[in-house]
Formats: structure tokens, C-alpha cells, sequence
């Protein structure tokens, strides 16, 4: 198997943390690369027909984009450690601690880099700079909210480390590029939750 991935970009690197929090073995990782718009090439269009990445390209040839997706495929095959929920009720959960950290974390946030940040100009153009200043205050009110979350629990999503950890440290680490440091914007438990993520293993995926 392949997975295909970029540097810096929040998403390969989810599944790369999510691939290094299971253990598995045996998928040789291909860079792309963005700025080059080597994903926006007819070879990799046949892969990923939206030219979005990460793509997992499956050893019988299949391929499958969108990162829930592919880890969702992961989970299926190599179940331990669970990162996505053991019965119906907690995979709901889990999903919806996930989802809050994609649609409300991770996209105002990656909006504001795209559309204010001159290093990805060639990926987004035109830049709207007052959409992007406007996306990051959405992004840090739900920030806010996530602070005041690790204040009363561990974890994104409750007791324990899941996948919407792994979403939301990417995005984390991906706002630096806006300078986005949690202990400098007052959030403290964000912070710290950061730094803990930081220190496992798969954080240096």
C-alpha cells in the first residue's frame, strides 16, 4: 500500500499520527508536492479525482481519499489500539468530538492560513484576506470552547485518546503558521493538552 501525503499539511499528517498510534507497518509513504501542484497532475487526478490528499492507494489498485475514510479503513483492519470507539454509542461520540474539531476547528482555521499566509498563495488563489482574519476569530472561539473542555476532561473527546486528539493536535501544530500558541491566547488547558500530545510517539510522525 501507498499513502500519499504533503508536508506541513494538517491532514496527511492525521493519518500518519493515526498510523504511528497503531503500529502498523508496511505503507510506504509518497510525498506530493503542493506547491509544485504535482496533486492538480493528471496522474495523481486518476488517484485522487478531486486532487485532494491524503489518498491510500490499496494493494489491489483501489483508491480512497477523505482522512476519516482512510482511517476509518485502518480501524477496521488493525482494531487495537481503538482510537474510534468500541460500541455504537462511544464510535458516536468519538465521531462527534471529531467532527466538531474538523468543521469548526480545523476549517476556519486552515481558511485564515490559506487566505492570509503569502507561503500558500499559489494554493489559493484569489486570497481574501479579511475572509481569512474573519475565519481565524471562528477559529479561536472554538478554541475558547475546547479550553474550557480539557478544563472539566482529559481528552477531546472524554476519558480517553481518540482520533479527534489527533485532529485536533494537527490543527494545533498546523496554526502556527498564523503564530497560534494556546498559553499565549490565555488557554492554558489547551496548552497543556498540546504539549501532552506532543510528547507521544506518533506526534513525531
Amino acid at each position: 500500500m501507498k499513502l500519499y501525503v504533503s508536508q506541513r499539511a494538517p491532514n496527511p499528517r492525521r493519518v500518519q499520527m493515526f498510523i504511528a498510534e497503531k503500529g502498523i507497518e508496511g505503507i510506504e509513504q509518497v510525498v506530493v508536492d503542493l506547491n509544485a501542484q504535482e496533486h492538480r497532475t493528471p496522474a495523481f487526478r486518476a488517484r485522487s479525482a478531486l486532487a485532494r490528499i491524503p489518498v491510500l492507494e490499496l494493494d489491489d489498485g483501489r483508491t480512497l481519499s477523505e482522512t476519516r475514510a482512510i482511517c476509518t479503513w485502518l480501524e477496521g483492519r488493525h482494531p487495537l489500539p481503538n482510537l474510534m470507539g468500541e460500541t455504537a454509542e462511544e464510535r458516536a461520540f468519538i465521531e462527534m468530538a471529531d467532527r466538531r474539531m474538523e468543521w469548526y476547528l480545523m476549517l476556519p482555521l486552515a481558511n485564515a492560513i490559506r487566505h492570509t499566509h503569502p507561503g500558500l498563495a499559489p494554493l489559493e488563489q484569489p486570497q481574501f484576506p479579511d475572509f481569512g482574519h474573519s475565519q481565524r476569530l471562528k477559529a479561536m472561539e472554538t478554541a475558547v470552547w475546547l479550553d474550557a473542555e480539557l478544563q472539566r476532561q482529559p481528552w477531546v473527546a472524554g476519558e480517553r485518546f481518540t482520533i479527534a486528539d489527533i485532529t485536533a493536535f494537527c490543527t494545533v501544530e498546523f496554526g502556527k503558521l498564523m503564530r497560534f500558541k494556546p498559553a499565549e491566547e490565555g488557554l492554558h488547558a489547551l496548552q497543556a493538552w498540546r504539549d501532552k500530545v506532543a510528547a507521544r510517539p506518533s506526534a513525531q510522525a
